[in-house]
């Protein structure tokens, strides 16, 4: 099986160029700006705002070459460190990993003196004025307005690299507890406020190589969101090592070989992922979420915009421990306790969908029966404080896993994929949310001990999902169900009745098409077997797009009837996500 996987897939946008490095930038810039001066404007100001994360000394250097009479940079607008670092505390929290959703404004951590005064000075000015940086178009919303964006993946690099928080002085810091202010804090106020930017501005620009911007027009973004909103596309997937991680996606995915190993792959996350755009001369990545923010209903559909609002409800990720170790045992917040605690709208249920495991596979799923809560909490006390090692299968239940086995898994029941399983991970999307119950004695990459969350675990743990429960509930649901489409067998494999998603199954035979329709609402979908299936129109509104063997993909709402056909020589196999109840 495999080969074939395309780890750099995009989405085509034909009709548009794409301006190559800060000189063709600046000299549009320029001819845009001696435009307005021309048509008698005593004063232009341009405002170049930013996602936090894109390298602003950069980008300030090149603007400065158009030698405007007034150049403002954002990062004087803020407070000091110290004291931005202080008014964020209430979302921060002392823990390494765990803030407090922001639902703030940009403007409410800005110094609102230092705001004024900027305010002034464009009033006040004539000429070219430049205001560069985040927050940018709060100071003025520009005659020129430019847009510079990075994907949160590659913030995280950068974090990596040593690069610290916005307007902050900790790049040396634990990188846990920046993307923690990234998440909860940073990325949440930018979001907000470049959701309002982004549908005006003149120029958007990919940001991810250093020195070497990619710029479109907004009417070129505009069409490409237009056509990625209205088909099947695939984000750009990213894969990274982990302590336990495995061997299989390197050997399968022809990954490269400087990683001691491959644990994850986001492969179709829009909040974490790159949409990458195919124009005539080049191609252009920006954040998936940029489709969620300016195209939410006709990517997500009118029920789940409406319980969701823009924010991409499902996550496929994959978990690679062939040849590596057991995941973290842990626990995932109850849709109670997550609100509570961290100020989060819905939790993170999820599912493990087994693609291929080794004879003596299993995950660790649910309690044994009888589990007393105060001794089992008191084993892991001990273990995590370096005393005996938690003795995870007298309390867990050890579960044999087989290739497409799919394994429910409701908030608050304890789990853990074992060693020898390759996993397609199907959940909700919030993903920072696990509770480490006991990592078998591990450090991390890093060498620093791996966070344990003990306190939150035991206070959402569902004590009652014992083996009974667990056999009854989570283990082989999957049933035949009549779905009309065509030459296809169509099993309905979960998720649980208490997680929001629902999952169907379909085998395909081959040379078989079948046709199935979005229904009004978003669905993500993996081929789990076989080698290449192809996705088309029947009325010819898309190109057809191949998918092969562990690619995600994503159906849009507004997609309507589409075609899968096998062109492999064997089965293939589906598996499609959806929120529960949303299809019209």
């Amino acid at each position: 099986m495999a080969g074939g996987y395309d780890r750099f897939p995009t989405v085509r946008v034909p009709g548009h160029e794409v301006l190559l490095g800060y000189d063709a930038l600046v000299g549009a810039l320029e001819r845009r700006v001696g435009a307005l001066g021309r048509s008698g404007a005593d004063r232009v100001v341009l405002a170049c705002d930013s996602y936090p994360g894109v390298r602003d000394d950069e980008v300030l250097g090149a603007l400065g070459s158009l030698r405007p009479e007034v150049l403002i940079d954002t990062r004087d607008l803020f407070p000091e460190p110290d004291e931005l670092t202080r008014r964020m505390e209430p979302f921060l929290t002392d823990d390494r990993v765990f803030g407090r959703m922001c639902f703030g404004e940009l403007e409410d951590f800005m110094d609102a003196a230092a705001l004024v005064s900027a305010r002034r000075r464009v009033e006040e000015a004539r000429g070219l004025v430049v205001v560069c940086g985040f927050g940018a178009a709060l100071v003025h919303p520009g005659d020129v307005l430019v847009y510079c964006d990075v994907t949160r993946w590659e913030i995280q690099l950068r974090y990596r690299a040593g690069m610290p928080n916005y307007r902050c002085d900790n790049g040396d810091d634990d990188v846990l507890r920046k993307i923690k202010r990234g998440y909860f804090v940073e990325w949440r106020l930018a979001d907000r406020h470049k959701a309002r930017l982004l549908g005006r501005a003149d120029y958007v620009v990919d940001t991810v190589d250093a020195g070497s911007p990619r710029a479109v027009t907004g009417s070129a973004l505009a069409d490409a969101l237009d056509v990625a909103s209205s088909r099947p596309f695939r984000t750009v997937p990213y894969f990274d090592p982990g302590v336990w991680g495995g061997q299989w996606m390197r050997e399968r995915f022809g990954l490269p070989g400087e990683k001691p190993n491959y644990a994850w792959a986001f492969d179709g996350v829009p909040e974490e992922n790159a949409l990458a755009l195919a124009f005539d001369n080049a191609v252009v990545r920006v954040p998936a979420m940029d489709l969620t923010l300016l195209r939410p209903l006709p990517l997500l559909g009118e029920g789940v915009y409406a319980r969701y609002g823009a924010e991409f409800p499902i996550r496929f990720d994959l978990l690679d421990t062939m040849g590596g170790q057991n995941l973290s045992l842990q626990v995932h917040p109850t849709t109670d306790y997550i609100r509570r605690a961290f100020g989060m709208a819905y939790t993170q249920d999820e599912s493990y969908y087994i693609l291929d495991a080794s004879e003596d596979a299993c995950v660790y799923l649910g309690l044994r029966e009888g589990v007393d809560p105060e001794e089992m909490m008191g084993a892991l006390e001990l273990a995590n404080a370096g005393g005996a090692p938690f003795d995870a299968e007298r309390y867990v239940n050890r579960i044999p896993a087989r290739p497409h086995d799919h394994f429910l898994i409701p908030a608050g029941t304890v789990h853990c994929s074992g060693a020898g399983t390759m996993v397609l991970e199907i959940s909700a999307t919030p993903y920072l949310f696990t509770f480490k119950l006991w990592d078998w004695g591990r450090t991390g990459l890093d060498g620093r001990p791996r966070p344990v969350h003990l306190g939150h675990g035991r206070q959402v743990i569902r004590w009652d999902r014992d083996e009974g429960w667990v056999r009854r509930n989570l283990v082989g649901r999957a049933r035949e169900v009549d779905e009309p489409c065509g030459a296809a067998r169509v099993e309905r494999t979960g998720l649980h009745e208490l997680e929001p998603l629902e999952t169907r199954r379909y085998t395909i035979g081959p040379g078989a098409r079948v046709l199935l329709d979005s229904r009004g609402t978003v669905s993500v979908l993996n081929l789990v077997a076989g080698e290449e299936a192809v996705v088309g129109s029947p009325a010819g509104a898309f190109e057809p797009m191949p998918v092969h063997y562990a690619e995600t993909f994503v159906v849009p709402a507004a997609t309507g009837p589409y075609t899968v056909e096998n062109v492999s020589a064997s089965d293939v196999v589906l598996v499609r996500a959806y929120v529960r109840g949303m299809e019209g």
